[in-house]
């Protein structure tokens, strides 16, 4: 008998989202991790989050972009160097056709127009204060992806921006420079003659376009986030990313090409909204491959539920429970524990201890600890932390609605009744006791 179309999908769904009850074969457990990722990106792409921080990117890089190419090209001036640049805005702006010949020529004109040296101190800090800025917006919208919340601390925003703007062009024309040189050379020119060297030489030079794009996502995937990312998941989200933007670069160009009615309909404005979609679309590509890396990284993160209410009860059990593991470690010499091992103690979503866990950071009783402030210690001594002092921190009001609320006095008492009692009885408990238990 056919199932029915929603049954079908339950089962595929279960098998998708739920642990495997077999031992799956090695390229049905990849291909179903694949899928895995795709349902949660498409998930989070249905949510809209990734839409709005595409299209504030998108205005931000308007005002933006002329300052921030200015500066660059300023930069690589001082090495004479400038022009090693000029391709790759050429190539970014070339599946628009002649609009894209028109929008850099006019990029070109307006960079060559402004002279940072001449703007003075005060110019020139709010040139580069505009180009923070995009950088900054640019951060924000990868930790939403990433589940970072916060941003670097401000000086080491700031050494790391400008490493960006200005150490980062530099770097990729010395680079390209050199590897010119190198070809060039007579050693170089004696090995290409021989065969199959030269062929491959040849396809290389053609792929190379295509691999310096999936390089430029990876660095930014593994670059922008305020969270350690693995260069394998970065590389992958890369490869995908580049993938589908060379694809939509062909696409695109065909949808430039038969857009001359456009050019009737919006006339001088055709330019500007053919550059808006363009702009939407490279953001759009680049989130949609950052998130993939990071389901990559974290496939713990892919849930049935995508958002989670999770009862008070539940929090303090599995909070309690991190603070004891993360302390009979600490007590017994080992290791400090992973993030990642925390996340897959309680069989609950990652995103749930992962909230769990910024709660305990919050009020003092964790510390983060390792090369790569991945792992997890107490900040005290174990018999130093009261178990009364992870509840409270564990049921803080971070509304601070509390104090606002206005409720009959018998609740009012009946509830600190509870608190009081409830505290009592574990008043003299500390972690450690709860470790030899």
């Amino acid at each position: 008998m056919n199932k029915h179309p929603k049954q079908l999908w339950l089962s595929f769904e279960s098998w998708l989202l739920d642990p495997p009850k077999i031992e799956l074969h090695p390229c049905v457990h990849h291909v179903r991790n694949f899928l895995r990722i795709l349902f949660a990106v498409a998930r989070d792409m249905a949510s809209g989050q990734l839409n709005l921080h595409a299209m504030s990117l998108v205005y931000t890089t308007i005002l933006s972009i002329v300052p921030m190419l200015a500066l660059i090209f300023s930069v690589l001036k001082t090495f004479n160097v400038q022009d090693a640049l000029t391709p790759m805005l050429h190539r970014f702006l070339e599946p628009m056709g002649e609009k894209g010949i028109e929008i850099e020529s006019s990029v070109l004109t307006f960079i060559d127009n402004m002279k940072v040296g001449v703007l003075g101190a005060l110019g020139l800090i709010m040139l580069i204060y505009v180009v923070i800025s995009l950088i900054q917006k640019i951060e924000h919208a990868f930790n939403a992806v990433w589940l970072s919340p916060q941003l670097r601390p401000l000086g080491e925003r700031i050494s790391h921006y400008l490493g960006v703007i200005l150490i980062g062009p530099v770097l990729i024309v010395a680079a390209i420079s050199l590897t010119a040189s190198t070809m060039n050379s007579g050693f170089a020119q004696s090995v290409l003659a021989i065969e199959p060297f030269g062929s491959l030489f040849v396809f290389l030079t053609k792929l190379m376009p295509f691999i310096m794009i999936i390089f430029a996502f990876t660095f930014f995937y593994v670059v922008m986030p305020n969270a350690r990312v693995s260069f394998r998941s970065a590389l992958f989200g890369g490869v995908i990313s580049g993938c589908s933007w060379q694809v939509l670069s062909l696409i695109f160009t065909a949808f430039v090409v038969n857009s001359t009615r456009y050019d009737v309909i919006y006339s001088g404005f055709a330019v500007g909204i053919v550059l808006l979609i363009w702009l939407y679309m490279n953001w759009l590509i680049l989130l949609l491959g950052s998130s993939i890396a990071f389901y990559h990284q974290h496939g713990n993160h892919i849930t049935r539920n995508h958002k989670l209410e999770a009862s008070p009860e539940l929090i303090e059990k599995a909070g309690l429970d991190i603070m004891r593991y993360i302390a009979l470690r600490y007590d017994s010499g080992s290791m400090p524990v992973k993030q990642t091992e925390l996340e897959e103690l309680n069989a609950i979503p990652a995103i749930l201890s992962g909230k769990i866990i910024d709660k305990l950071l919050e009020h003092n009783l964790l510390l983060i600890a390792g090369e790569k402030s991945d792992m997890f210690v107490p900040a005290h001594s174990t018999d130093q932390i009261s178990v009364a002092s992870i509840f409270k921190a564990l049921r803080q009001d971070k509304t601070n609605l509390m104090p606002m609320m206005s409720v009959a006095p018998s609740v009012d008492m009946l509830i600190q009744k509870v608190n009081t009692g409830f505290y009592k009885s574990v008043e003299h408990l500390t972690l450690r006791d709860l470790i030899k238990q």
